[in-house]
């Protein structure tokens, strides 16, 4: 039997039309289990009923036809119970219906199983048979087993469907991820790489044309850096300086990173130039792919634009021209920065995504030109989409095809809600963040590439609270040099002048690996990661310390933070450490300007004396294990700064990149909410102050909940900072407290939110929702 199940879903599953896939799957269930019939039916949630799409005992004509709705007759009362009915007189039942049309007035014994995808019924899967009798314990299981297998299948396959048949010209709402905010209505226009890495076979040549191919992969790079800045310059009358550093990174990787060097490696091995800037690619795509934090795994697009790029002038083939409207919304697999600077100037009204998330370059870059994003939408037919008008909600992250009247004037409204919601957030961007009862709490920055990029000066920052230091990390094949990182951090450092910068030490291992340090888990979340490394390789951990103290030198506003601490002694540990590195920069300064100085320059040299200040040094409280010890650490750090997105995945064992479970990774969660809580008021009671770096901090109701909680700071990606700082802004401080009262007495985290958009609606802030801001 187990052949016989793999067998009918892998068909299935290769089958490229819905319906000829679904008839098939009947006969040979049917076959299988010597019954009389087998049909499916599929739900229509917009009309609330279910349709029979297929059948192999049942009349023809009723396909497509006959419809059962939701709380009717035996197969919804399966969908209702969302589980297996199993009858052996089915008239007898009182939920039977009769439907002539179906022709089964023959068929006594019935059996029906739910087809369920992440919580969702997606149709009824039935047996009859004529004989009156209950079906067996190994018929049911192979039902039951089969409905399983095939609910993934089937979810993508109706997706697939929707746009496949052209008699159905409804509206078709698609998913994705809110990656740049914002409304467009529009024509969607497909893009299309012409040079696709993935598309290349592996080959080899001969030695004799190693030189030639060396050279066609160097021209192809000047091409390529030239391309860069060509597009850089199509945007600098647009968006500041700040916001074209993307544009900096692509050059920055091919002319001081290991790229260029590694594929001239491959080709003196032997390699052709497409092959050997495949494999080189696709190594370091694979290492940013296998990483957990959201934000670092959106470097892989970079790396695959800049492949991808390079492969387009290493063929000499020139850009895609494509025949454009005069307003569009662009759509592509993997929409990358480089795209959006190429058609910005053309009508481009919003971009979709298959692939990213709001972390992805092209997202931050969407909203510095504010362009609606939607990012992450599930695989669909993107051909098939090219020339349907759409509307793209980038505050949902919802997707609209072929939209009927009434929806469009709805958004129309929201347009122009939306604008007015705009303007007024831009008046109070230079403005301190303060409710207007007087409570105030400093809105900084999450960063970790190019700070300048991710916020522009005029967002009105104050600071860095977290900076990821990873990066230099991983695109080298050995560890930076302490010279490189001090250049790095300086840079940063001095990028934010008299306000306070947060560097996290190095965070890899396990989900995060570097190609020239492999560590292979069974368990990499809960493994051999972050402080756990450094400690154990104290001299990782000095050379980057040192570093951030050299960098520091002279901008006096590093403070350091550890990541993933579970115990008292990682911070003793670590803080001893720091100690020994900064004594020993302290000394070499010292040596230095005394041997720079003369007998007559000792006033100087007294002066300079105490140079190198001692930053403050801090901990993530990510690991659940930190809040029964707080009392403890607080006498050891000077800050504490609350990791939301890894804390929610670890008080919930929730995996947030399983899509099976991701939806259940929510930071509203009322356990998470009372932690958060709990830190709080034992960072109040130990005068430590406390931040938070991560989503929540981000949004509108997680703000106000954090601000009354007491939390000192909050730090965020960039285009987040004004919209917070205007909710804050305009909500009482003693308001936002008693909100807090009521969200820590609920239960579930659907009461949470319903509670949090009803009182973002008394508050005047309903916009916030509607158009996701």
């Amino acid at each position: 039997m187990l052949t016989t199940l793999r067998r009918i879903v892998l068909e299935f599953s290769q089958d490229t039309q819905l319906q000829s896939a679904l008839e098939r799957m009947v006969s040979q269930i049917k076959n299988s289990l010597k019954t009389d019939c087998c049909s499916v039916y599929l739900a229509n949630y917009s009309q609330q009923h279910f349709l029979l799409m297929a059948s192999d005992g049942l009349a023809k004509d009723s396909f497509g036809q006959t419809t059962i709705g939701f709380s009717e007759g035996l197969i919804g009362l399966v969908g209702q119970r969302e589980e297996p009915l199993n009858i052996a007189n089915a008239r007898s039942h009182p939920h039977y219906i009769h439907a002539p049309e179906v022709e089964e007035d023959d068929f006594n014994a019935f059996l029906g199983t739910p087809i369920i995808h992440q919580r969702k019924v997606l149709g009824i899967l039935s047996i009859q048979q004529k004989h009156a009798r209950y079906f067996n314990e190994d018929e049911e299981a192979f039902l039951v087993t089969l409905a399983a297998q095939l609910a993934s299948a089937l979810s993508n396959a109706e997706v697939k469907n929707l746009f496949s048949q052209e008699e159905n010209r409804g509206v078709k709402q698609l998913l994705g991820i809110a990656g740049a905010p914002g409304i467009a209505l529009s024509q969607i226009v497909v893009f299309q790489p012409k040079a696709d890495l993935s598309t290349i076979a592996i080959q080899k040549v001969n030695s004799s044309k190693q030189s030639e191919q060396s050279q066609k992969f160097e021209s192809a790079v000047n091409k390529t850096l030239a391309d860069f800045e060509q597009l850089s310059r199509k945007l600098s009358n647009i968006i500041t300086d700040d916001n074209l550093a993307i544009f900096d990174v692509y050059i920055q990787l091919l002319e001081q990173a290991d790229i260029r060097q590694e594929v001239l490696a491959k080709i003196s091995q032997g390699w052709q130039a497409e092959s050997a800037l495949k494999l080189v690619i696709e190594h370091y795509v694979m290492q940013f792919e296998a990483i957990d934090d959201s934000y670092l795994k959106e470097r892989a697009s970079d790396i695959r634009d800049l492949g991808n790029r390079l492969l387009l002038n290493l063929q000499q083939q020139t850009t895609q021209k494509l025949t454009l409207p005069e307003a569009f919304i662009l759509l592509a697999e993997d929409v990358t920065a480089s795209m959006l600077a190429e058609y910005q100037h053309k009508g481009l009204q919003a971009i979709v995504s298959l692939s990213g998330s709001a972390n992805s370059h092209a997202a931050i870059l969407a909203h510095a030109l504010e362009l609606p994003a939607i990012m992450g939408v599930n695989s669909i037919p993107v051909a098939q989409l090219d020339q349907q008008q759409a509307i793209v909600d980038g505050y949902s992250g919802e997707l609209f095809i072929n939209p009927d009247e009434a929806l469009k004037r709805e958004y129309q409204h929201l347009i122009a809600q939306e604008s007015e919601l705009t303007n007024k957030i831009q008046q109070d961007i230079h403005f301190p963040t303060i409710t207007p009862d007087g409570r105030a709490i400093e809105l900084q920055l999450n960063a970790g590439l190019s700070a300048g990029f991710e916020c522009p000066d005029n967002l009105g920052a104050l600071g860095i609270g977290l900076y990821r230091t990873e990066i230099p990390f991983m695109n080298r094949h050995c560890f930076p040099s302490e010279h490189e990182q001090t250049k790095l951090y300086e840079q940063i450092l001095s990028g934010f002048p008299r306000k306070p910068v947060t560097m996290r030490t190095l965070d890899v291992g396990g989900d995060k690996s570097l190609p020239y340090f492999p560590i292979t888990e069974d368990n990499p979340f809960l493994g051999w990661r972050g402080i756990r490394i450094t400690l154990d390789h104290p001299e990782i951990f000095l050379v980057q310390v040192r570093a951030m103290m050299r960098a520091n030198q002279h901008h006096k506003n590093l403070e350091i933070m550890l990541p993933m601490i579970s115990n008292v002694g990682e911070v003793d540990e670590a803080i001893r450490l720091i100690n020994q590195a900064y004594f020993e920069v302290k000394s070499e300064i010292k040596n230095k300007l005394a041997a720079e100085c003369s007998l007559h320059d000792r006033d100087t040299y007294s002066d300079q004396n105490n140079l190198l200040p001692r930053p403050k040094i801090g901990i993530m409280l990510e690991v659940p294990a930190v809040i029964f010890q707080l009392e403890e650490l607080a006498q050891r750090v000077d800050f504490f700064s609350v990791g939301s997105n890894d804390l929610t995945q670890y008080l919930l064992a929730v995996d947030r990149n399983n899509a099976q479970v991701a939806s259940l990774h929510d930071a509203y969660h009322p356990a998470v909410l009372r932690a958060l809580n709990s830190i709080a008021e034992q960072s109040a009671k130990y005068l430590v102050p406390l931040s938070l770096c991560g989503e929540l901090a981000g949004e509108p109701a997680g703000a106000l909940l954090l601000l009354a909680m007491g939390f000192d700071k909050l730090s965020m990606n960039g285009h987040n900072i004004a919209r917070i700082k205007w909710v804050i802004r305009h909500v009482d401080f003693q308001r936002a407290k008693v909100i807090l009262s009521h969200t820590l007495k609920l239960t579930t985290a659907k009461q949470v939110h319903s509670y949090l958009n009803e009182q973002l609606e008394q508050l005047d802030l309903g916009g916030f929702i509607r158009a996701g801001m």
